[in-house]
């Protein structure tokens, strides 16, 4: 009896940050999405090697990441959009992706991934690129392509999804969500870090990706008018120059972390804070952070950044400030609270329903839809014919 090998649909997805970067919405999403596909992550093209090619890793998570490069040398001997072409065609030969979705990140990858036919074709725009430093100046045009291209279209937040409804006949916002289980840990954590275990209390802090979008001015102004508070900075520096950030002595920069490290870091916390400047960069952002810190039982005050002040602002779980004065205001109020248990019952009521797993089967839903809708447009063409 001859048995029947059941075929695994692949995902491949196209992003512009590398997988160990920080564990953020891709990371997120694409490891649930190996429960149902063989999952590719393919980053952005390094340029350097000897040929061009590509390196292969397998995850954890069982995500294989790729990560494709080009030879300097051989400059001039084709078209680069065409090299990288033949770069992911020799991907999918090599690892027999034949029956795939499509998921993009990146509007850049269009380029070189327009003449493939994919069952279908996801976009999750998770932050307006182009308003970010050093964004290439043809991505506005290939993100409208994309828009063309794309069945389905998922936001990163609700503002951002205000500003794109429109450029898409199926799109979805779907807000950051979160891992509860992984950040509650965080109320209940008692041993300390080394490296922060003898920065003194009280304490304010942040993790995630210090770069332009960051409110520089706003923690030394802040940090000046409280030398005896301490602030406390988990992250990568990226984009700008670290010879630019303030060197108060009550300022700690830790440098990067684990995902599984950061309960471990925000347990110790007396505040979490959200200091994004105000500007392009940042105007159409929903930070993951923002469960995550109230997950993990602190206290939270954040910038005016659109996705914060609603909901969370708006229903009393956030404070919004605007300038270092309102920081030091609502933190010394907030320092002094020995009461917490009525805001953390409205903290657990709003989480209660709010998760990667959910967030990721409603999109494996959405997604499903239009692959079925899509076969079934194929065989009626078919069927005609025959």
């Amino acid at each position: 009896m001859k048995i029947e090998k059941k075929i695994t649909m692949q995902l491949v997805c196209f992003s512009h940050l590398p997988w160990k970067f920080v564990y953020q919405r891709p990371q997120h999403l694409l490891s649930r999405f190996t429960k149902k596909y063989a999952v590719y992550y393919i980053e952005e093209f390094k340029y350097g090697a000897e040929e061009d090619g590509y390196d292969i890793n397998i995850t954890n998570e069982n995500v294989t990441v790729i990560v494709p490069y080009l030879s300097t040398g051989n400059q001039g001997a084709q078209n680069e959009t065409k090299r990288k072409e033949n770069v992911i065609k020799n991907v999918f030969k090599e690892h027999y992706i034949q029956s795939y979705i499509f998921w993009y990140y990146t509007p850049m990858a269009l380029a070189y991934t327009a003449n493939f036919n994919p069952l279908a074709t996801v976009y999750d725009c998770m932050d307006e690129l182009s308003a970010f430093k050093f964004a290439p100046p043809e991505i506005k045009i290939l993100e409208q392509e994309l828009f063309r291209k794309a069945d389905t279209v998922f936001t990163g937040g609700n503002n951002l999804y205000k500003a794109k409804k429109e450029q898409h006949h199926n799109i979805y916002s779907f807000p950051s969500s979160i891992d509860k289980a992984h950040f509650v840990a965080a109320r209940d954590s008692q041993q300390e870090v080394p490296d922060q275990s003898a920065i003194p209390y009280p304490r304010l802090g942040f993790y995630g990706v210090i770069d332009e979008r960051f409110d520089i001015d706003l923690i030394k102004q802040a940090a000046d008018a409280k030398p005896d508070w301490h602030f406390i900075l988990v992250g990568p520096v990226i984009k700008i120059d670290a010879a630019t950030l303030p060197q108060n002595k009550n300022i700690h920069y830790l440098g990067a972390k684990t995902y599984e490290e950061l309960p471990s870091y925000l347990s110790g916390w007396d505040i979490a804070l959200i200091p994004f400047a105000i500007n392009e960069s940042t105007r159409y952002i929903s930070p993951t952070k923002t469960p995550e810190y109230l997950a993990g039982g602190k206290p939270v005050i954040s910038t005016a950044i659109t996705d914060v002040i609603y909901p969370y602002h708006e229903l009393g779980l956030v404070h919004i400030v605007h300038n270092a004065e309102d920081l030091v205001r609502v933190a010394t109020s907030e320092l002094s609270r020995t009461d917490k248990e009525e805001w953390l019952t409205k903290v657990d009521e709003y989480l209660s329903d709010i998760s990667w797993d959910a967030t990721w089967e409603k999109m494996n839903e959405l997604m499903q839809k239009e692959i079925n809708t899509n076969q079934n447009f194929i065989t009626s063409k078919i069927n005609q014919y025959v």
